[in-house]
């Protein structure tokens, strides 16, 4: 059996553990804009932990965390310190770990209905252009419909991109394999296939048991050119309704670093060619599954 490729976890509760400044609504953004060395060293700890593919601290980097105001002024400058601080982790280590360009959900997460067709390709153009120096790969983050992956896609087409592109989907915690706005993951799969340039097809930011049942699900009905993966976060359950900038989510007692190793052996057999967390997965969490899957 190959063993899946292995992403980090989640990148701001890590910095909120490691004490950099961090609180809603500017989330990861904020330790990217007062304390990037502790950004830094967030992404060595993960690659100390086995992370084969760490993913740049941007996703908070958008008018809906920061303002539109900071991000008209710092918006560029922060994204591209954000793939410049993974690049230098990376070179630090000496490993081969690849950097993932993080394209977030650009009006929230678990917003598909916040989605703005007509704001959406300027602001994609400011992740990819800042990105593009230093990343190997891209990865769509989080997103709860079609046309934000068809946003991405659509976007790095635009900008002549060669570099390999994974989208990552948001599973709906009401609907049992929908995503948040209502789309069946069978539909979500043709779609990725017919649609999109996507050469793996995940799901993350959701709920750690639901993941098993949509990775059998999509490896049945996806092709075997396509990989499939999952990284899911330890919160609490995240309800339909939820207002993203409210609050910060409680975080599970129960996902120790064990029992998220034992999760991650289940997904490996359910097929999964990727894994790694979301928020609440920490470098020991990654640690653990490195050990579990190796």
């Amino acid at each position: 059996m190959t063993k899946p490729i292995l992403l980090d976890g989640g990148m701001g509760r890590e910095l909120e553990q490691m004490g950099a400044p961090f609180r809603q609504p500017e989330w990861s953004a904020l330790s990217l804009m007062e304390t990037p060395d502790i950004v830094r060293t967030a992404h060595e700890n993960f690659i100390a932990g086995g992370a084969e593919v760490i993913t740049t601290n941007c996703y908070a980097v958008i008018p809906f965390h920061i303002g539109q105001q900071r991000f008209d002024a710092q918006g560029h400058k922060l994204i591209a310190l954000s793939a410049k601080l993974a690049r230098e982790a990376v070179t630090k280590c000496g490993k081969d770990v690849k950097v993932a360009g993080c394209l977030p959900p650009l009006f929230g997460s678990y917003c598909p209905d916040r989605f703005d067709q007509s704001l959406a390709p300027a602001m994609l153009a400011a992740f990819i252009e800042e990105q593009d120096p230093y990343v190997d790969l891209w990865l769509g983050e989080t997103l709860s419909s079609r046309r934000e992956a068809l946003a991405i896609s659509n976007a790095l087409q635009t900008y002549g991109n060669t570099k390999p592109l994974w989208l990552s989907y948001c599973l709906s915690e009401d609907e049992p394999l929908h995503l948040r706005s209502h789309v069946t993951l069978k539909d979500v799969v043709r779609f990725t296939c017919d649609e999109t340039a996507a050469q793996a097809l995940l799901y993350n930011c959701c709920a750690i048991e639901d993941i098993e049942e949509a990775l059998v699900h999509t490896r049945k009905i996806l092709p075997k050119d396509i990989m499939v993966g999952a990284y899911p976060n330890a919160f609490v359950k995240t309800p339909e309704n939820l207002k993203a900038n409210e609050d910060l989510n409680d975080l599970r007692n129960d996902i120790t670093p064990e029992r998220y190793a034992d999760y991650a052996r289940l997904w490996r057999d359910a097929g999964a060619d990727i894994i790694g967390g979301c928020c609440g997965i920490s470098p020991a969490h990654i640690a653990a599954v490195y050990g579990a899957l190796s």
